[in-house]
């Protein structure tokens, strides 16, 4: 038996006894885990540039055109945590396996769509691929890597996850100088195969758990997180104001009822049990304030360089790839120190660096040149790859082994929810601020940076705290 099939059929016992996969195992392993990971978020951002067309095509206004995108990310984040337990039931690879051929599957429906109502429920399902996916991608990565080595592997797929964030709209509008929009999703099923492939040989076997799954408390996870979602969205572009509301009282309800539900189960689907522990909780909260400093930016700069600065579509998208590009540079070096140096150092440094490109991108001058923008969005993208994996891995390894589905999942909602928010963020900006409010969306991307800094940085003291006793 070679050593892919190896990963694929007795990787159980190997994963447990040797602590992670060695040799070309790993590599494939690994291989299977990246194709997955750019397949389901190259798709979180691809639709976008194609949304004009679409709404034309399925003959549908551009503000109902704007579900393609909505419908794919809300259903991705109130389904990360239910699959998250999943996983843990049936097996990591697995679930993985499953959602990539539900992506597929889901891929086609949307090529073939002729009415937005159905290419929007096309892409729910896409969305729930791609959490299956994504829900339990760092768990696998806990399997594959050995425990000493797991900020490498962290590292990597973080490279993984900018590239297919950053490739999206470049990918989209590529394919749109040739083709139609129907293809933009018909190019998943050659990619979707070789990682299914992949996914199929490589992947190692994983433990599972014995806790039988809780209907009733994914219900109510779904419900708080999309109640909660959908109600700070109207509130942020004032609209709907009592729905709205009644959709936030309606997420808090079912949040509380979830925790009190779940209370003292050995494996709740909101982890509040890992939550408890100082070191996972600061991770945690770092990472969505991460996250939303930096959809603050991402959000806001394409209107500030259009619309303030008076750039063409172009330049606008030339001028926003040092963001992604800063994050693969930075990926060789934190690839090196994720597993030897602190994340209360190395995610502190990289948040302060990514706050200090995004204050130096609002001091810019009224007319800036090219390499004026370039060079802070550099700054900030690299300071950006510095903070996500050592604050991703102190998430997982803070986490008993037997959680790690749990631990996993809450990556990818650090991560989703701080996208979120930032999102809803600029929509409020916009609607107090007007004119200058691209401008500002810098200076509190900044600031939430630096607040998110200082939050990391705590971590020094706790230890310090926790040796000295």
């Amino acid at each position: 038996m070679n050593e892919r099939a190896q990963a694929g059929a007795g990787s159980s016992s190997q994963s447990e006894i040797t602590d992670g996969l060695s040799g070309a195992a790993r590599t494939w392993a690994m291989l299977a885990v990246s194709l997955s990971v750019f397949m389901a978020l190259l798709d979180y951002a691809i639709a976008n540039v194609a949304l004009p067309n679409i709404a034309r095509d399925l003959h549908a206004s551009s503000s109902a055109s704007i579900w393609v995108v909505n419908a794919y990310q809300l259903a991705g984040l109130v389904s990360l945590l239910p699959l998250a337990a999943v996983g843990s039931k049936v097996g990591f690879s697995r679930l993985c396996q499953f959602g990539i051929m539900l992506f597929m599957g889901a891929s086609v429906l949307c090529a073939v769509s002729t009415t937005l109502p159905a290419l929007a429920a096309a892409r729910v399902l896409q969305g729930i691929g791609g959490s299956c996916i994504l829900s339990v991608n760092i768990a696998l990565i806990r399997y594959i890597y050995p425990h000493a080595e797991i900020g490498r592997g962290i590292a990597l797929n973080g490279m993984v996850v900018a590239m297919g964030v950053a490739l999206g709209p470049t990918a989209a509008a590529a394919i749109l100088s040739v083709a139609s929009w129907p293809w933009l999703f018909w190019v998943n099923l050659p990619l979707g195969a070789a990682a299914l492939i992949m996914a199929f040989v490589a992947l190692p076997v994983t433990p599972r758990s014995t806790a039988r799954p809780d209907i009733m408390s994914s219900v109510l996870c779904m419900l708080a997180f999309g109640a909660l979602v959908m109600g700070g969205d109207g509130l942020a572009h004032q609209s709907g104001i009592l729905l709205s509301c009644s959709l936030l009282v309606v997420g808090l309800v079912s949040g509380l009822l979830l925790v009190r539900r779940e209370s003292g189960l050995p494996q709740p689907i909101l982890p509040v049990d890992i939550l408890r522990k100082p070191d996972f909780a600061i991770a945690f909260t770092t990472g969505l304030f991460g996250f939303v400093a930096s959809n603050f930016y991402i959000i806001s700069m394409p209107f500030m360089l259009h619309d303030v600065l008076d750039m063409g579509p172009a330049a606008t998208g030339l001028l926003i790839t040092p963001w992604p590009i800063g994050i693969l540079c930075s990926a060789p070096l934190v690839r090196r120190l994720a597993d030897t140096v602190s994340a209360g150092i190395l995610s502190s440094v990289g948040l302060l660096l990514t706050a200090t490109g995004f204050l130096l991108l609002w001091m810019m001058p009224a007319h800036p040149s090219a390499f004026d923008v370039v060079w802070r969005t550099g700054v900030a993208g690299f300071g950006f790859g510095l903070f996500q994996p050592p604050n991703n891995r102190a998430m997982m390894v803070s986490a008993p082994r037997k959680r790690a589905g749990g631990a996993s999942g809450m990556v990818q909602v650090a991560r989703q929810t701080g996208q979120t928010f930032g999102a809803m963020g600029v929509a409020a900006f916009f609607a107090i601020f007007a004119h200058r409010a691209a401008h500002d969306c810098l200076l509190m991307a900044a600031c939430i940076g630096v607040g998110a800094a200082l939050l990391s940085s705590s971590r020094l003291l706790f230890f310090r705290k926790q040796a000295a006793h």
